[in-house]
């Protein structure tokens, strides 16, 4: 389990150690349009294969990463091992978001070991959620 709060157009770290990852986004402040196009690049491009986005506009989230993973493959055939699979949760608490994450969120292929918590914020919530996400 990670936990990492980025703030909206700030630069994104390396965690392609992380490969492959399934990602909850927890988007709490408002993005443009051109950062998210860039985080949702990020998070292919660093072995996230399965995406779940909750909070403000998850469901643009759920789109970007979904183009993001077509744009990988020159919109091609992408290969099954490389699908990116992505879900959005508006209706549901974040609690609901963590329990579908620890026992539904997997790869039709590839086993994915770790999970990663982006945290979209200007407030750190790490110790917060890591034990919401421990508890489910």
């Amino acid at each position: 389990m990670h936990y990492l709060q980025v703030l909206p157009n700030s630069t994104l770290p390396e965690i392609t150690n992380l490969c492959p990852f399934r990602a909850i986004v927890i988007i709490e402040e408002d993005v443009t349009v051109n950062w998210q196009t860039k985080v949702s690049e990020w998070l292919v491009s660093s072995g996230c294969l399965y995406m779940m986005a909750w909070g403000k506009n998850c469901s643009s989230w759920d789109d970007s990463v979904d183009y993001a993973n077509l744009e990988e493959f020159d919109y091609g055939e992408i290969p099954k091992d490389k699908f990116v699979l992505t879900t959005w949760h508006e209706n549901e608490s974040l609690k609901e978001v963590f329990h579908f994450s620890k026992y539904s969120a997997f790869h039709l292929i590839v086993e994915i070991k770790n999970t990663l918590l982006l945290h979209i914020s200007k407030t750190n919530n790490e110790l917060a959620f890591l034990a919401d996400y421990d508890n489910v």
